[in-house]
């Protein structure tokens, strides 16, 4: 059985303490007002704001139970990070063992005061990771019910053929936006159309660089400068354009958006809605490479 999720995620890693430090009542307020705007994903990590991120927002869940069934909770785990409330991790490092993953979709559960993850992502490479043994984990979490599809991050052509020839690889969150399209050029966007699976982008637009300040760095300038003449003429702004650029790729990317700003997240929607011409796609891939295609 195949999942929809909603055409952006909501990325949650700014939310809590490695951001905004919402408080319970400003979590459900954005988590409502997603939805409402048919925002239903929302992307997590077991580490995020040193492994409270989570637990914040299924407190704010609790206020509001039904609003789980209206979601879909995308988790990731496989870091174990040096940080207080995690004494017992002495550095930062990986662990994709068996034991581990279910150890920390258990936690996710318990912190999200829910009986199931929608999607489980290992988080990144591990050196030591093997196949078979994180397979027989998600088999495992399956069954159970525990976590129901299932995907990697920020892993190359030979790491998710190598999963993928273990288990159905149904989703790989990479970072991909305008200043930074390896994944376009490096194989990973054509593996995904192979092997039908969903690229989710994070840092969708570069991080918040374009925008955030003036900059003299050559390509962000000409990507600035592309992107406001397109605006112009769709009648948006540069990042709702920034956005559909990625839309348009055949691959199906759906944006993770770092943001904690609820006005963001509704641009970010309007911006599925704007049609571009194919001329238009590449006068902002020249923008980014600095040439013409060969």
């Amino acid at each position: 059985m195949s999942i929809q999720l909603s055409p952006v995620i909501a990325g949650c890693m700014k939310w809590g303490q490695w951001g905004a430090k919402f408080s319970t009542t400003e979590y459900l307020r954005m988590i409502e007002t997603c939805l409402t705007m048919g925002v239903t994903s929302f992307d997590h990590a077991d580490i995020y704001g040193d492994y409270t991120t989570e637990e914040e927002f299924g407190s704010a869940l609790q206020q509001n139970p039904s609003l789980r069934k209206q979601m879909q909770l995308i988790t990731k785990c496989g870091i174990r990070r040096f940080t207080t409330n995690r004494p017992e991790n002495k550095i930062n490092s990986y662990d994709t063992s068996r034991k581990h993953i279910i150890s920390s979709v258990e936690n996710s559960l318990n912190n999200f005061n829910t009986d199931h993850i929608d999607v489980l992502l290992i988080h990144r490479p591990d050196p030591l990771m093997h196949p078979a043994e994180i397979a027989e984990a998600f088999e495992k979490l399956k069954q159970d019910g525990k976590a129901l599809h299932f995907g990697i991050s920020n892993f190359t052509t030979s790491q998710t053929a190598m999963m993928h020839s273990q288990f159905k690889v149904e989703f790989n969150q990479v970072e991909i936006s305008i200043l930074n399209m390896a994944p376009i050029h490096n194989g990973q966007l054509d593996q995904c159309i192979e092997l039908g699976i969903t690229p989710m982008a994070w840092s969708p637009l570069g991080g918040g660089n374009i925008f955030a300040h003036a900059s003299e760095d050559e390509q962000i300038l000409r990507v600035v400068s592309a992107a406001a003449i397109l605006a112009e003429e769709h009648n948006a702004g540069p990042d709702q354009i920034l956005l559909n650029w990625l839309l348009m790729h055949p691959s199906g990317i759906i944006p993770v958006l770092g943001t904690s700003k609820i006005e963001r997240v509704q641009k970010a929607l309007e911006a599925t809605e704007i049609k571009m011409s194919r001329e238009e796609w590449f006068m902002l891939w020249r923008a980014s490479t600095g040439h013409e295609v060969p």
